[in-house]
C-alpha cells in the first residue's frame, strides 16, 4: 500500500473513531432541565404505595403487581388539569389492558408476539397523531411483556388486571392533587411564559435577536394556545380560564403590532415596553389584585400609544372583574376524528414510524421465542426502547444508552435481589429506584435506564422467589445485546432516509395550502369563514405540523450532505411564521377585501413557490401586492421567496 492511501485509510479510520467518540458522548449529554422532585417523589409514592397497602393486608404479591399501575404516573406532564384527568384514565385502561392481554396470550407464543407488535405500533401511531409528549408505547410494551413472563394461568387475567387497575387509579389520583391548590396552574404557566418572551420581543426590535425571539414567542404563543384549548370545557366555564385565554389573544395582538412596526422600520421600541410586559407577567397568576403599576413613557409617538394601551387592556383582563370583561372567548377545539385521519397518510411519518416499530417488535417477539431465550420478554423491549428514539442518530444514541444504562441497572437489580429481602425496604427500594427515574428521563435516558431497570426487575422477579445474581444478570445483558441490535437493523433498513426523502414534497403541500388559505382569508366572503369550520386552515394546520415532523427527523438522519437540510432552516422558520400569521389574522374580522387581480397575483406566486420546491430550481422574485394592516404577511412572502432562490441556487451548484 502506498504511503499516500496509507494516510487516506488512517485519516478515514480516525474520523470514523472521532464520530463514534462524540456520539457515545452525545448520548450521555445531560440536558439543560431543571431537576422535577416534586414530580419524581409523586411518580415513587406512586409505584411503591400498592406495594405498602399489599404489605400492610398480606398480600405483598398483590401489591407488587399493582405497582405496576404506578407507571401510570409517569404519563403525566405539564397537561391542563381537565385533559389531564382523560389522559390519565386512558393510560390507566390501557395499561390494565395490557395486563389482561398478557395473561391471556402467554400459553400462545406466536399468537403474543403479533399481539406485543400490536401494542407496540398502536400508541406510537397515537401519540404521534394527537402529538402527546410522553413515553409512548414503552411502558405499555413492559406491563404486556412482563405478563406473559409470569406464571401462565389465563384465568388470573381479572384479578391481575383489577389490581393493575387499582394501582393505575391510585396514580389517578394523585396526578390530580395539584388542582385542589391551583386548579388552572399549567395555563396560568403558559401564559406567563408568553409575556416573558414577548418583553423579549420588544427588547430585540432591530438587533440580531430579534429573530430568535419571535420564533420563540410563536412557540410560546402556540404552546400557551394548546394548553388553553385542552384545558377548555363548555361545562365549566371557569372565570380563570376565561381571563386566561383573552390574555393570550392579547398577546397575539401585542406581538403583531410589534412586527408591524419592526418590519416597516422601526428600529427601536422605548424599553419602558419591555418593563411594562415583563410587570404583566409578574402579575398573571398573582393572586393580589392591581398589585402592580405597569409604567408608561411620558412622550412617545402614536404607534408606541397604541402598544401601550393593548399593554393596558391585558393588564384590565386580568385585574377587572369578570362581569366588566364583555368580550367572547374564542376557542377552536379540532374534532379528535381530524386529528387521527390525518395521520393516515402515505407520506405521513407518524403512520410509517408506527408501523416500522411494531413490525421490528413483532420480529424481535418471534426471534425471542424461535431461539428459547430465559424471560425472552426483554428482547422486543430493548428493541421497542431502541427504536423509540425520535431520530436515526436518536436511536444510536437510544441503543448507548440502553446497552449501559441497562448493565448498571442489571448490577443494581442483581444486588438488591441477591441481599434485599425484607418487605419494607423493598418498599423504600421502589419509592427510591422510580424517584431517580423520573429525576433523570428528563436529562439522558442513559441515567434514567440505570434506575428504571432495576424497579422493573423488581416489581416482576420478587414473587417469583429465585435470587440468582449471575442469572439475572447473564439473562438480562444478553436480551438488552439482541434486542438492541435489532432495533438498531430495523431503523437502518426503513428509517436511515426516510424523512428527508419527503422534506420537498411536505414544503410544497404546506405552501401550497397557505396559499388557499391566504385567498379565503382576503377574499370577498372572508367575514363567513369561523375558527371552527375552515377547512383551509385545518389543511394547513396538518400539513404544517408534518413538516416539522419530517424537517425534525431528517436532522437526526445520515446523510452524505447533512448541510443541504441544515440549509433549509430559513425556508422552514418562514413557513411556520407564516402559518402563525395567517392563523393570527383569521381573527380579525375587519380584514380588507382584496382584488381580483391582487388575489390571483398572490395564488400565482404561492403556486410558483411550491413549483420551486418540485423541482429544486431558483426563483424569481415577484412583486408582492400590499396588503393594509398584514405588512408581516407581506415581508414573510419576501423572505420565503428570498429563501426558496438561495435554495434553489445552492442546490444547482452542487
Amino acid at each position: 500500500m502506498s504511503p499516500t492511501k496509507q494516510r487516506k485509510s488512517g485519516g478515514a479510520g480516525d474520523t470514523k473513531i472521532n464520530m463514534l467518540h462524540k456520539m457515545f458522548v452525545q448520548a450521555f449529554k445531560l440536558k439543560d432541565i431543571p431537576f422535577p422532585y416534586l414530580k419524581a417523589f409523586r411518580a415513587g409514592l406512586a409505584a411503591s404505595l400498592p406495594v405498602f397497602i399489599g404489605l400492610i393486608l398480606n398480600h405483598f404479591e398483590y401489591g407488587l403487581l399493582a405497582s405496576l399501575g404506578g407507571f401510570t404516573y409517569l404519563y403525566v406532564f405539564n397537561q391542563p388539569y381537565a385533559q389531564r384527568a382523560k389522559r390519565i384514565f386512558f393510560v390507566m385502561l390501557g395499561l390494565t389492558s395490557s395486563v389482561v392481554l398478557g395473561t391471556v396470550m402467554a400459553p400462545y407464543p406466536l399468537g403474543a408476539a403479533f399481539v406485543m407488535g400490536l401494542i407496540g405500533a398502536l400508541p406510537i401511531f397515537i401519540f404521534g397523531a394527537l402529538r402527546i409528549t410522553g413515553p409512548s408505547a414503552i411502558f405499555f410494551i413492559l406491563i404486556y411483556a412482563m405478563t406473559t413472563g409470569m406464571p401462565v394461568d389465563p384465568s388470573l387475567a381479572p384479578l391481575r388486571g383489577g389490581l393493575v387497575l387499582l394501582g393505575g387509579a391510585l396514580s389517578w389520583i394523585i396526578s390530580m392533587l395539584g388542582w385542589f391548590a391551583n386548579p388552572h396552574g399549567p395555563e396560568i404557566k403558559a401564559v406567563k411564559n408568553v409575556y416573558f418572551e414577548l418583553a423579549q420581543v420588544l427588547n430585540s426590535v432591530g438587533t440580531e435577536k430579534f429573530n430568535t425571539a419571535r420564533h420563540r414567542t410563536v412557540l410560546a404563543l402556540k404552546d400557551a394556545e394548546d394548553i388553553l384549548v385542552a384545558g377548555y370545557s363548555t361545562i365549566a366555564k371557569a372565570n380563570t380560564l376565561k381571563r386566561l385565554i383573552l390574555l393570550n389573544e392579547q398577546a397575539n395582538s401585542i406581538f403583531l403590532e410589534s412586527l408591524e412596526l419592526a418590519f416597516k422600520g422601526k428600529a427601536n421600541l422605548p424599553k419602558g415596553l419591555k418593563q411594562s410586559v415583563r410587570a404583566l407577567a409578574l402579575a398573571i397568576g398573582d393572586k393580589k389584585k392591581n398589585n402592580v403599576t405597569i409604567p408608561h413613557q411620558e412622550q412617545m409617538d402614536k404607534e408606541v400609544e397604541s402598544l401601550y394601551m393593548k399593554i393596558d387592556n391585558a393588564y384590565a383582563v386580568w385585574n377587572e372583574s369578570v362581569d366588566q370583561i364583555q368580550r367572547e372567548v374564542q376557542i377552536s377545539k379540532p374534532p379528535l376524528k381530524t386529528q387521527i385521519l390525518a395521520t393516515f397518510d402515505k407520506d405521513s411519518v407518524v403512520f410509517l414510524t408506527a408501523i416500522r416499530s411494531g413490525v421490528f417488535i413483532l420480529i424481535a417477539a418471534i426471534i425471542a421465542i424461535s431461539f428459547d431465550f430465559n424471560r425472552s420478554y426483554w428482547i422486543p423491549l430493548s428493541c421497542a426502547a431502541v427504536m423509540a428514539g425520535s431520530t436515526f442518530v436518536g436511536t444510536f444514541h437510544r441503543a448507548i444508552q440502553r446497552t449501559f444504562g441497562t448493565i448498571l441497572g442489571i448490577l443494581i437489580a442483581s444486588l438488591i435481589l441477591t441481599y434485599v429481602h425484607n418487605g419494607y425496604l423493598i418498599i423504600l427500594v421502589i419509592l427510591g429506584l422510580t424517584f431517580l427515574t423520573e429525576i433523570f428521563i428528563v436529562k439522558n435516558y442513559g441515567f434514567a435506564a440505570m434506575f428504571f431497570t432495576p424497579a422493573a426487575l423488581v416489581m416482576a422477579e420478587y414473587s417469583t422467589g429465585i435470587f440468582d445474581f449471575h442469572y439475572f444478570a447473564t439473562v438480562r445483558i444478553t436480551d438488552i445485546l439482541v434486542g438492541s441490535m435489532i432495533g438498531l437493523i430495523g431503523t437502518i433498513v426503513i428509517g436511515r432516509r426516510l424523512a428527508s426523502s419527503l422534506m420537498n414534497r411536505f414544503i410544497a403541500k404546506t405552501i401550497r395550502s397557505q396559499g388557499q388559505f391566504l385567498l379565503m382569508l382576503f377574499s370577498e366572503n372572508n367575514n363567513k369563514i369561523t375558527l371552527d369550520k375552515c377547512r383551509e386552515r385545518s389543511k394547513m394546520q396538518t400539513n404544517l405540523s408534518n413538516l416539522l415532523t419530517v424537517y425534525n427527523t431528517s436532522l437526526g438522519e445520515l446523510h452524505s450532505n447533512k448541510n443541504r437540510i441544515e440549509s433549509m432552516w430559513p425556508i422552514i422558520f418562514s413557513i411556520e411564521q407564516m402559518g402563525y400569521y395567517l392563523d393570527a389574522s383569521l381573527k380579525y374580522y375587519k380584514r380588507p377585501v382584496l382584488s381580483e387581480a391582487d388575489l390571483s397575483q398572490l395564488f400565482y406566486i404561492f403556486e410558483t413557490m411550491a413549483i420551486a420546491v418540485d423541482y429544486n430550481s431558483p426563483l424569481k422574485i415577484k412583486n408582492i401586492p400590499e396588503i393594509k394592516g398584514f405588512s408581516k404577511i407581506r415581508h414573510e412572502i419576501l423572505v420565503l421567496q428570498e429563501a426558496l432562490n438561495l435554495r434553489g441556487n445552492l442546490h444547482q451548484t452542487l
